[in-house]
């Protein structure tokens, strides 16, 4: 009879054992507790008057918050995406000129639940210009440049296909004295924006097919002109055809009339080649040929 015990007990416990076994785990992820009061703050650096698009920099400072989000992840519309688990974040457009992105913000809360919120921006980011033509062109921060007149081909014309004055080439000393007196001054920022600013002395050469460009007439001749308010320039990789063997491929623009040694109706130059005491400069004029200067610094 004992022996006929011991074995039901032994059978009841392997079947409570083989129960619990068997039995499914029960787990619990807490409440789902959707992210609420969201909100996205973005705030584009260097932004003022002058500059309602941010200082050229690129760099935005987001910053992201909400009720129980656990982590956020950003598109920031320009491709790219990362997940910023405090919601704050110093982002850097690079693109270069202005451009509009729509910034597009995930807040995820428990079991994956989620918030949206976007706000557009339009950030304005500076061409990156080589650090040997920074330099060069602006030394310590600021440097004046000055009509190479000595120079053969100081100022000089070809065909618009060509980067080279083959038409042309002033000899030294030989031009009006209005294109030699004046002052070019170029000065650049902490973020390597560079500004020119010309001392003409009153006057500036033009070459007679753009003098109507500037408001006057007549053939080449030195006209008065006004153009002593600091421009701020923008750089560019040039698309004229050139080379590495006949140029540096950067080019910029200048507002208003362009003019920075004499005038020829154009208003973007290529830096054909440039050092820490000599420049070279081609552009297109309104006649459609190509146009050149060299300055020297002063």
């Amino acid at each position: 009879m004992f022996k006929n015990i011991t074995t039901l007990s032994s059978f009841f416990v392997a079947a409570v054992l083989l129960f619990s076994g068997c039995k499914k785990a029960d787990y619990s992820f807490g409440a789902i507790k959707t992210p609420t009061g969201l909100t996205l703050n973005a705030v584009i650096a260097g932004v003022n008057t002058s500059n309602p698009n941010g200082n050229g920099t690129g760099n935005v400072a987001i910053n992201v918050t909400a009720t129980n989000a656990l982590t956020y992840n950003i598109d920031f519309g320009d491709g790219r995406t990362q997940v910023v688990p405090t919601g704050s974040i110093n982002y850097r457009y690079t693109t270069p000129g202005t451009n509009e992105y729509t910034i597009v913000v995930n807040a995820i809360g428990t079991g994956g639940s989620i918030s949206t919120i976007s706000r557009k921006v339009t950030v304005f980011v500076a061409f990156e210009i080589p650090t040997n033509i920074v330099t060069a062109l602006t030394g310590a921060g600021s440097k004046t440049w000055v009509t190479d007149k000595g120079a053969v081909g100081h100022f000089g014309v070809g065909p618009a296909n060509e980067f080279a004055p083959v038409w042309y080439a002033a000899t030294p000393d030989s031009r009006e004295a209005c294109a030699y007196d004046d002052e070019i001054s170029f000065s650049r920022d902490a973020n390597n924006n560079i500004t020119m600013t010309i001392d003409n002395k009153g006057q500036s050469f033009a070459i007679g097919a753009a003098s109507g460009f500037y408001g006057f007439s007549g053939g080449d001749a030195c006209f008065s002109m006004n153009i002593a308010a600091p421009r701020r320039l923008s750089f560019m990789n040039a698309n004229t055809g050139s080379t590495a063997a006949n140029s540096t491929r950067i080019a910029f623009t200048v507002p208003g009339n362009g003019i920075i040694n004499f005038g020829t109706g154009g208003t973007s130059y290529e830096i054909l080649a440039i050092s820490a005491t000599e420049l070279s400069l081609r552009n297109i004029g309104i006649d459609g040929n190509s146009w050149y200067q060299k300055l020297k610094v002063k």
